[in-house]
């Protein structure tokens, strides 16, 4: 009995494989290619049956094409009759167009390998779409006409190709895997010349038997897998299930593309999975969860937007991740570690994932990027989406971009599929940790932004500020991260998310808006105004500044970082708001809660350093000038000296190189920054 069902070891093969091998007559084509030319020519008779006894081994290959050749007798001309005559259209076998096109799109690579000749399938592999270098078959030999340059008369056939005797797919096989770095080979043919491509290390990983034209009892007994129809070829290449972890605007925003990218490419199951947090959340005398499995929407998070019909969605985290294959992450990333360890041996080992969540945790062994914690929680690979992005323009599908950042272009080329549309751009870079680290700490940098806004402040002041989060963030990524590369900030991942978070994004607008109402008289807590502005969502910025002041202090690096670390104390009310300009004097700021224990904020005293050099235009004399009153967020009023501006473009620094350097990087950034804010 043949091996309808495919084996563990058959299944696997062929969902894995980067290279399919296909013979072509009788597998690809109704029939033999040079059968139907001499039928054409009139002289079928004489030449039925050598194809039969090549292809069950009773005759030796060469000598039956030599003999074929030898009967037809055809010229060129005769050739062009016979494609007209039968058109490649018309030979197909079922499914066999399909299949090749299912392949083509995942990326594999597709090869003709024939016994048959490159004038009779070059036409074929024309239709299929399959590149002329990856056809591998015999050439006829022609006399040319000394007079006209033109092939007049057949005289054989030229022996030096791979194809030509016994053996032939085997050599075919090892010349492609010698100039192709394929890991998987599969070939599929009808006849014994194909099954034996697989009983050698060089030839194929696999070998399909295929019987929808002629069945060969040799070949049905020894195929580990054995069809009827490409269709089941079709239908067995594994369709992966993508699940959508989250809920949030930046989750629904995103998860439209994955609805309508899927139903284009049927390597992906065409239903869409998403975990929804608050699914029990009533909405107008419904849940979130019947809303979205219903309308097709999300009401509380990005109203007006469509998600996807074939979207379904769940509340149970677990039911949702259990049989994905990609899995999209995208929640706060306070909520990253226990959703994580919520997964721990709860997802397939062989899935793969992407984070777009912005943002660190850390912990007794330091800090941990989003795509770090997955990948040692759930034991999978994690690449990166990382752009420039607000989820309402998103929603409205206004022209937007990002990168994936993968640990290869492969794994990356995979989530573009998913992502990639007609208003959303994606291009692919292997720095994740770089990208990361652009999409964390910009929050930090649009804080600082909407305070200078708050205090209604103009471009200039916008700029200076802009530019030196660039910087710090440059510097920060690449000390944690040695390996970080300096064109990564350059991407949309890095100044084109900068921009767009410190022009839009909500970090900004909260933070705008809690230092206008210091600013009034009547102090917000960021907890009031995440209610009032974000609908109770958390506000990333502040959990990220905390997070990495604390990895500044533990490492002694806060007058590295002069703007992070102003922008943390003045949203935990250590400073005024108005200290934003004076990042400079970081180290020399005092608090405004002198008496405070709380070391996890303020860095240790330091003893004062020497005076610099005045700079033009600056008053060295300055001194503390009076004594100013101050409402923290919790509203105790205190009071604090007033510091004296300085030259907000000084900055100290014992390595004048490395300040050359990163003036001459960020000096790049500040045009672009400024060309945008003036424009």
């Amino acid at each position: 009995m043949p091996n309808r069902t495919p084996s563990d070891h058959a299944l696997s093969t062929w969902r894995t494989a980067d290279c399919v091998c296909l013979d072509v007559d009788c597998t690809v084509t109704q029939g033999d290619g040079l059968d139907l030319l001499a039928m054409s020519m009139g002289c079928y008779d004489r030449i039925s049956g050598l194809s039969d006894q090549a292809q069950d081994g009773s005759m030796n290959l060469s000598d039956t094409l030599e003999e074929r050749l030898r009967i037809i007798n055809c010229t060129p001309d005769d050739l062009r009759r016979f494609v007209e005559t039968y058109p490649p259209e018309s030979r197909m076998t079922k499914g066999i167009v399909n299949l090749i096109k299912v392949l083509q799109k995942r990326g594999v690579a597709v090869y003709l390998i024939s016994g048959s000749f490159r004038e009779l399938i070059l036409p074929l592999a024309k239709y299929l779409g399959v590149p002329k270098e990856n056809v591998y078959a015999n050439r006829m030999a022609w006399q040319w006409d000394d007079d006209t340059g033109q092939p007049t008369r057949l005289v054989g056939f030229d022996p030096s190709q791979p194809t030509s005797s016994n053996g032939g797919k085997i050599r075919a096989i090892s010349k492609i895997r010698e100039d192709n770095p394929y890991n998987t080979v599969v070939m599929i043919g009808d006849g014994i010349t194909d099954l034996e491509a697989v009983r050698s290390s060089e030839g194929a990983d696999l070998f399909i038997g295929y019987g929808g034209v002629v069945e060969r009892s040799a070949v049905k007994e020894a195929a580990e897998w054995f069809v009827y129809d490409h269709d089941d070829l079709t239908r067995a290449l594994k369709q992966s299930r993508v699940a959508m972890v989250g809920s949030s605007a930046l989750a629904c925003a995103m998860v439209p593309m994955l609805c309508h990218n899927v139903l284009q490419d049927e390597q992906f199951d065409n239903t869409v999975m998403m975990w929804v947090h608050d699914a029990a959340h009533v909405h107008e005398g419904r849940t979130i969860l019947d809303i979205i499995n219903q309308d097709h929407q999300n009401p509380k998070e990005l109203p007006g937007v469509h998600l996807g019909d074939n979207l379904v969605a769940s509340g149970n985290l677990e039911e949702v991740a259990k049989d994905a294959d990609v899995l999209v992450f995208c929640a706060p990333h306070e909520s990253m570690h226990s959703i994580t360890r919520r997964l721990m041996g709860k997802v397939k080992r062989d899935a793969i994932a992407i984070s777009l969540v912005k943002g660190m945790r850390v912990g007794r062994d330091g800090p941990q990027l989003i795509s770090q914690m997955i990948r040692k929680n759930l034991n999978l690979d994690c690449s990166v989406l990382i752009g420039g992005n607000v989820a309402s323009d998103l929603g409205n599908k206004e022209l937007s971009e990002a990168v994936i950042a993968s640990s290869s272009r492969e794994m990356g080329a995979v989530f573009r599929k998913l992502f990639q549309t007609s208003y959303f751009y994606v291009d692919i870079l292997q720095d994740v940790a770089g990208a990361e680290m652009c999409g964390t700490l910009k929050n930090i940098v649009a804080l600082a932004v909407g305070i200078v806004d708050g205090l209604d402040y103009g471009c200039n002041a916008k700029a200076v500020v802009m530019r030196q989060g660039l910087t710090e963030m440059r510097k920060f990524a690449k000390t944690l991260y040695p390996n970080v590369r300096n064109e990564t900030f350059f991407e949309s991942c890095g100044l084109g998310d900068l921009i767009t978070t410190c022009l839009g994004g909500r970090n900004h607008a909260t933070a705008e808006a809690w230092t206008r109402a210091w600013k009034s008289g009547a102090p917000k807590t960021w907890t009031k105004l995440e209610e009032e502005i974000l609908g109770g969502q958390r506000l990333q910025g502040v959990a990220t500044s905390n997070e990495v002041q604390e990895v500044m202090r533990v490492r002694g690096w806060e007058s590295t970082y002069p703007l992070f670390s102003t922008v943390n104390r003045i949203i935990n009310g250590r400073v005024e708001p108005s200290q934003i300009l004076h990042f400079c004097q970081a180290n020399g700021i005092q608090t405004t809660n002198e008496d405070d224990d709380d070391t996890t904020i303020i860095p240790a005293a330091r003893a004062p350093k020497a005076k610099p050099h005045p700079q033009p235009g600056v008053n060295s004399s300055s001194k503390v000038a009076e004594t100013s009153h101050y409402h923290d967020p919790g509203g105790t009023e205190v009071y604090r000296p007033h510091v004296a501006p300085v030259n907000p473009i000084f900055v100290e620094t014992d390595n004048l190189a490395a300040a050359a350097a990163a003036a001459a990087a960020a000096a790049a950034a500040a045009a672009v920054l400024l060309h945008v804010l003036i424009s």
